[in-house]
């Protein structure tokens, strides 16, 4: 089950909803407990038992690092846990693509296991592992209550695509929250504002990707308008259900890290990744990056740490080697923007550096979107003019879709946000409420039609 779903929508969230306000709080963390586990099984039942199996060795282990002043057990411990974790996540995403490559390398003819990839998996192992490497180090305590651990893992609000809740960060909510009114409605209006954008401007941009990138004939006009829809699809499809899990994280009480802050008004590439799902970048940092040693080293070794945190960034996201690809095109770009350019850079007027970020990111887009290596090599030629500058098909894309894409690029802006919030510091109290309603209605009912009239629905992330 997905957010922009008319079943979510309509059945799921209402019921939980209601029921969540009308129980005293003692019984509310095993409502959401019971509720997640019917959210998480509701595609692929089979798998809840390893959602299960997830938050019982990781509650236990956490208890057993918590509770023993040995080191070496406790070591021992954590390093059973990330095994399980990192070996449950290798299994069910990695099988297939290493068998696939040992049978190209070797002739062999294994057989594919094609497994199911459970969804979201590795956004909650990422937390999984979170939890018990802070344990370890001491920054929290072990959580004792199974309920409110398994609640806290398995969560729906962001289970399927994060972002990526720390322990430490939600630690006291799991217990101490009230509900709020004004907590709630700011999250409805939240999570009114990420559905739209995924739904009426990631969907519809999504379906242009989809023709522009089918296309035997594409020329260079007609691949940069492609990839720039792809660029524009991907983002208001995560940050979009990103802005629908922290709204809905705010109507059950929790206050989620943000993870999206206008990466596309970035000026540099360093500046993009301090924007651009930041909750996965502060995992990597606070427990890759910092631990091998991060900016405290030399330069050969700051290097070799870039390389590790960006080749894992890119096979975490996906089983291909265009993920892999990806991740080492930003380890470049990011060494090189940090030891080389870095000079020219300062000099460098802001508008030029803004664009040769843009151009840089629409282009990481599409070797992450093609997930087949010669589609990839063929997509990027054409970039490049392989198959001419334009044609009469160009001019039609563009045409019939230049509004889109504009109101989309000043969407993904900050303007949007700071006009709202100049008209609301007008108005009274009243007005603002009915601003408000107006506008939830106006997202909601949309959303729902065009859910309903259309069958493009894809979620990017759904399989991450």
């Amino acid at each position: 089950m997905v957010f922009s779903s008319i079943y979510f929508l309509c059945l799921f969230l209402p019921a939980v909803m209601m029921l969540y306000f009308i129980i005293p709080g003692k019984f509310r963390n095993i409502l959401l407990l019971i509720a997640s586990l019917i959210f998480y099984g509701w595609g692929e039942p089979v798998y809840i038992w390893l959602m299960v199996f997830s938050i019982a060795v990781n509650y236990i282990c956490g208890l057993q690092i918590d509770r023993t002043e040995n080191r070496a057990k406790r070591l021992a411990l954590l390093v059973f846990c990330l095994i399980a974790d990192l070996g449950i996540l290798g299994f069910f995403k990695y099988t297939d693509f290493a068998i696939e490559n040992i049978n190209k390398i070797s002739g062999s003819s294994i057989a594919l296991l094609r497994l199911a990839l459970p969804v979201g998996i590795s956004f909650y192992t990422f937390q999984t592992l979170s939890y018990v490497i802070d344990v370890y180090r001491g920054n929290v305590r072990a959580q004792k209550n199974i309920i409110d651990f398994g609640m806290y893992i398995c969560m729906f609000p962001q289970l399927i695509a994060g972002p990526i809740v720390r322990y430490i960060d939600v630690e006291g909510q799991l217990k101490n929250r009230e509900v709020d009114e004004d907590a709630v409605w700011s999250g409805l209006v939240r999570f009114s504002a990420g559905l739209f954008k995924k739904v009426l401007f990631a969907n519809q941009v999504g379906l242009i990707w989809s023709e522009i990138s089918s296309l035997t004939t594409r020329p260079m006009a007609t691949a940069w308008l492609g990839a720039i829809c792809f660029t524009f699809q991907i983002y208001f499809d995560f940050s979009g259900y990103s802005d629908m899990a922290i709204g809905l994280g705010r109507i059950f009480g929790f206050n989620f890290p943000e993870n999206f802050r206008y990466p596309y008004e970035a000026d540099s590439i360093t500046e993009f990744w301090r924007r651009w799902h930041i909750t996965l970048s502060t995992w990597f940092r606070e427990y890759l990056y910092i631990p091998l040693g991060g900016n405290r080293c030399n330069v050969i070794r700051q290097i070799l740490n870039l390389l590790i945190v960006w080749a894992l960034t890119g096979i975490w996201h996906g089983a291909g080697w265009n993920f892999l690809l990806w991740g080492l095109y930003y380890f470049l770009l990011l060494t090189l923007e940090k030891f080389v350019f870095k000079n020219i850079l300062k000099k460098t007027p802001a508008v030029l550096r803004h664009v040769i970020a843009l151009l840089l990111t629409v282009f990481g887009w599409v070797i992450f979107a093609c997930d087949d290596i010669n589609v990839l090599t063929g997509y990027i030629g054409t970039l490049f003019g392989s198959q001419g500058m334009a044609n009469s098909m160009s001019a039609y894309y563009l045409s019939t879709n230049a509004l889109l894409l504009i109101v989309m690029a000043l969407a993904s802006t900050h303007y949007p946000k700071a006009l709202c919030g100049k008209i609301l510091s007008r108005l009274d109290e009243k007005q603002v409420y009915l601003f408000e309603l107006l506008f939830v209605m106006g997202c909601v009912g949309l959303s729902i039609v065009f859910l309903i009239g259309d069958t493009y629905n894809p979620f990017l992330y759904f399989r991450f």
